[in-house]
C-alpha cells in the first residue's frame, strides 16, 4: 500500500506549478513584454501631447470645465401634504406625478426631480438652442435632453443643506451661462409653486405698491389738467362739472395715499420678519467661468494605460509559450493533425 502511494505524491509535484518555471516564461520574452509596454506608454502620452495642444472643437480628448451653483435648502419646514397641494395647484404639468408624494419628501428632493422633468431639461435646451449647437437631426428633444443629463447634474448634500447644479462643456463661458439659466430657472419654479409664502407675499405686495404708485401718478396729472381746464373755462354748466369731477378724484386719490402707506408698512414688516427666518430656497452661491479644467485627467490615463499594457503583454508572453510548448510537443501535433483531417 504504501509502495503505491509514493507514486502519487510524484505526481502531484509534476503537476505543481513552479514560480521559477513562470519567471523563465518571463524572462524569455522580457522583449515583448518591455516592447508591448513601452509602445504603449509612449502611443498614450503622444495621444494625450496632441490632444491637449489642438483645439477643443478638433482635440479627441478636450480639456472640460465644470463651474457649479449652490443653493441653499431649507427642509425644516417642508411636508408632503404642503408639497402636494402646491404642485396640484401651480399648473405645472410636469410635475403632476408628484401629488401622491411619500411622507418622506422634502424640498430638497422636489428641486432634484424638478431637474429631471422635461420641462426643465426643454426650457435650457429651447434657450441655448442645444438642437443646434450639437447637430441633432433624428428625434431632436429626446436627444437633446439625454445629451442635456450626461453633462447637467444636480446633487443634494443632506449635512450641509446645499444644493448644488453643475454642467460639465468644453466651453467654460458656455458652461456657465447654462448653469446661471438652470439657477434662475429653478428658482422661477420654486418661486411659482409658493414654496416660500414669505417671498411671494413680499413679490405681491411691491407689485401692488408699483401698481398704486402708478395710479397716484396718473390721479396726480388728471386733476392738474382739470384743474388747468376749469381756469380757462366759460361755461358755469361745464366748470361745475369739472369741479365735481376733480373732487372725485381727490377722493379716489387720497384713497391710494391710504393704500399706498398701508402696503409700504405691510412691506416694512414683511422684511422685519424675513430677516429673522430662513427662506425655503435661497442662492448662496452663483456659477463663476472656470478657468482649471475638472477634467479629462491625462496622467490617470497615460498610467491606467501602460498597466493595463503591462499585463496584457505577461498574458501574451505566457500566450506565445504555450504555442510554442505545443509544436515542441509530437503528441499534441499529432492530435491537432488528426483533427484537422476529421474537419476537412
Amino acid at each position: 500500500m504504501e509502495e503505491n502511494k509514493l507514486p502519487e505524491k510524484d505526481n502531484d509535484k509534476d503537476d505543481e506549478i513552479s514560480l521559477i518555471d513562470l519567471f523563465s516564461v518571463l524572462l524569455k520574452h522580457k522583449k515583448l513584454i518591455i516592447v508591448t509596454t513601452a509602445v504603449a506608454m509612449v502611443a498614450v502620452f503622444i495621444y494625450c501631447l496632441i490632444s491637449l495642444k489642438l483645439p477643443a472643437d478638433k482635440s479627441p480628448l478636450p480639456n472640460e470645465y465644470t463651474p457649479k451653483a449652490l443653493m441653499l435648502i431649507n427642509d425644516s419646514t417642508s411636508s408632503s401634504s404642503s408639497i402636494s397641494s402646491m404642485l396640484s395647484s401651480s399648473g405645472l404639468s410636469s410635475l403632476a406625478g408628484l401629488a401622491g408624494v411619500s411622507s418622506g419628501t422634502s424640498y430638497s428632493s422636489l428641486a432634484v426631480y424638478v431637474a429631471s422633468t422635461n420641462t426643465f431639461l426643454d426650457a435650457i435646451v429651447d434657450n441655448f438652442n442645444l438642437v443646434e449647437k450639437y447637430k441633432i437631426k433624428k428625434s431632436p428633444r429626446a436627444s437633446s435632453r439625454k445629451i442635456l443629463k450626461k453633462s447637467l447634474k444636480t446633487e443634494f448634500d443632506s449635512d450641509s443643506g446645499m444644493f448644488s447644479i453643475s454642467y460639465t462643456d468644453t466651453d467654460p463661458v458656455f458652461a456657465q451661462s447654462v448653469v446661471d439659466y438652470a439657477t434662475n430657472l429653478m428658482e422661477k419654479i420654486f418661486t411659482q409653486l409658493g414654496v416660500d409664502k414669505n417671498v411671494l407675499q413680499k413679490k405681491n405686495i411691491e407689485d401692488n405698491i408699483d401698481s398704486s404708485y402708478k395710479q397716484i401718478l396718473e390721479l396726480e396729472k388728471e386733476i392738474g389738467n382739470k384743474e388747468n381746464s376749469v381756469s380757462y373755462g366759460y361755461d358755469p354748466q361745464a366748470t361745475s362739472s369739472i369741479v365735481l369731477d376733480t373732487s372725485m378724484l381727490k377722493l379716489e386719490l387720497a384713497a391710494q395715499q391710504e393704500i399706498y402707506k398701508s402696503l409700504k408698512t405691510q412691506l416694512e414688516a414683511l422684511k422685519i420678519t424675513m430677516s429673522s427666518e430662513t427662506p425655503v430656497f435661497q442662492v448662496f452661491e452663483r456659477a463663476e467661468v472656470p478657468d482649471q479644467k475638472s477634467g479629462p485627467s491625462r496622467g490617470k490615463l497615460c498610467i491606467i494605460v501602460t498597466f493595463a499594457a503591462f499585463f496584457i503583454s505577461i498574458f501574451l508572453a505566457f500566450l506565445v509559450n504555450a504555442i510554442e510548448n505545443i509544436r515542441k510537443d509530437p503528441e499534441a501535433m499529432a492530435k491537432l493533425s488528426n483533427k484537422k483531417r476529421n474537419v476537412v
